[in-house]
């Protein structure tokens, strides 16, 4: 099937099976993601230690401020491709997937050579003591040095989805993954390399990836392809992709914001053991959250295409099958969570300490976690549909404006325990935000 062809599939075929058809594929490859950065976490908990879970969670602002430059390209890109595959503008959709690579690049070298210079700096600001950063400095080393492969791949991957081959992207995805673990295994526990080891794994799997993406974007016979006279960028639709982009830019931002001022707060309130726990109870919420992002990447460019198609019962279809489908989710993580944190936890030590406030850690940090799946499904819906504002709102929401100030306040009065508590009472809070805004917008839209 042509890229053509499955784009216009996106306007025609049952909305529920054609959201099965694209999410499960970005389900399979996300979770398989997470699975192999509990994998890295594992290794490195168990051969290294309880110090360098510790520092490797002193590494999760750097990540996730990484992730917001790819995001901004990537997600901007392919939500602006979708709709001009919905609007059959293929001639600029072509440009759209040069000006990404184009970005990418620029993007890419620009964060990586900023960071290296100003490496110690900033990952004492990001909370790290002397114990943790050797552990953070050596495996950000190897992270930053491969920064340009991580956005370009993560680009990809996001247009390979837009373009109509959400099989491609969990190909790819799952490919990384199982050499991932691979090396992993050979570098940690085999070779001994440490921390370093799990950092040039993902390096290394990442850049095979890639290699296989360019190849596919290189066959002229897609609708989509690498060729000449793309890549020079154009204000146009740098503007639209950043416009789009800035939603999951400043959440995946707000995010790095957050765990800088929570690990700084564990590590006043608990030292660096409770910055541990803090790291395997995130580890816990990804697995079960990228089950949600895997639906939500399915949802994506159904929503985005049918928008630019005017097909808006379609798109509301697929938004409450997705919005059904996330919670359905993660119920199951939440009640897994609450029955047996302390058996989660062992997976990734067996320092008595360590087991026992990750155990604790997950409890509180999962209290609500089934409320999560919808705000997350909304906040991206009104991102696919261009209403950059709501989007960006609702994604601050959470983070900024709720998760923040009661993890300065909650501490005060709950010591440790507060800083827990925190994370719950937002999840909750941005929820009863969430939904009558989109109630809103669903009458606004019936009354046009």
């Amino acid at each position: 099937m042509d890229n053509k062809q499955a784009a216009l599939e996106l306007g025609t075929k049952p909305v529920g099976g054609l959201l099965m058809q694209y999410a499960l594929p970005a389900i399979v490859a996300m979770t398989a993601s997470s699975l192999y950065n509990i994998i890295d976490r594992a290794f490195i908990g168990q051969v290294v230690g309880p110090e360098a879970i510790a520092g490797l969670g002193i590494t999760f602002p750097f990540m996730n401020l990484s992730a917001a430059f790819g995001a901004a390209v990537g997600v901007g890109a392919s939500t602006s491709i979708s709709v001009k595959l919905g609007q059959k503008d293929y001639k600029r959709a072509q440009n759209l997937l040069g000006n990404t690579v184009t970005l990418n690049l620029i993007i890419g070298v620009l964060f990586m050579v900023v960071c290296m210079i100003f490496l110690d700096p900033i990952l004492r600001f990001f909370g790290a003591s002397d114990v943790t950063l050797p552990y953070a400095r050596e495996f950000m080393i190897i992270i930053l040095l491969g920064n340009v492969v991580t956005h370009m791949y993560f680009g990809m991957n996001a247009v390979l989805r837009a373009a109509g081959k959400p099989r491609h992207a969990m190909y790819a995805t799952l490919f990384t993954v199982a050499c991932n673990i691979v090396l992993v295994v050979a570098f940690v526990w085999w070779f001994r390399w440490g921390i370093r080891g799990a950092a040039l794994a993902t390096v290394t799997s990442q850049s095979l990836a890639l290699c296989w993406q360019m190849w596919m974007f290189s066959d002229k016979k897609e609708l989509l392809h690498l060729c000449r006279g793309i890549y020079r960028l154009r204000p146009q639709l740098v503007k639209n992709i950043i416009a789009i982009g800035i939603s999951p830019f400043l959440m995946q931002a707000t995010s790095c914001i957050i765990v800088i001022f929570m690990n700084n707060q564990f590590v006043r309130y608990g030292g660096d053991m409770a910055v541990g726990a803090y790291s395997i109870a995130n580890s816990m919420v990804m697995v079960f959250f990228m089950f949600v992002m895997g639906m939500i990447q399915g949802m994506q460019p159904i929503v985005g295409y049918n928008f630019g198609a005017e097909k808006y019962d379609r798109m509301f279809r697929c938004l409450w099958l997705t919005i059904a489908a996330a919670t359905s989710i993660l119920l199951v993580g939440w009640a897994l969570s609450m029955l047996f944190p302390k058996e989660i936890a062992r997976i990734f030590t067996t320092d008595p300490t360590l087991l026992e406030m990750s155990a604790r850690g997950i409890r509180l940090d999962m209290l609500v976690f089934f409320v999560v799946g919808s705000q997350a499904v909304i906040t991206n819906f009104f991102q696919c549909i261009g209403k950059v504002r709501v989007s960006i709102f609702l994604s601050l929401s959470r983070q900024l404006f709720m998760l923040l100030p009661m993890a300065f306040f909650f501490p005060l009065v709950w010591g440790l325990d507060g800083v827990w508590y925190s994370m719950p009472a937002s999840d909750f809070g941005s929820f009863a935000m969430t939904i009558p805004i989109l109630l809103w917008y669903l009458r606004k839209i019936k009354q046009k």
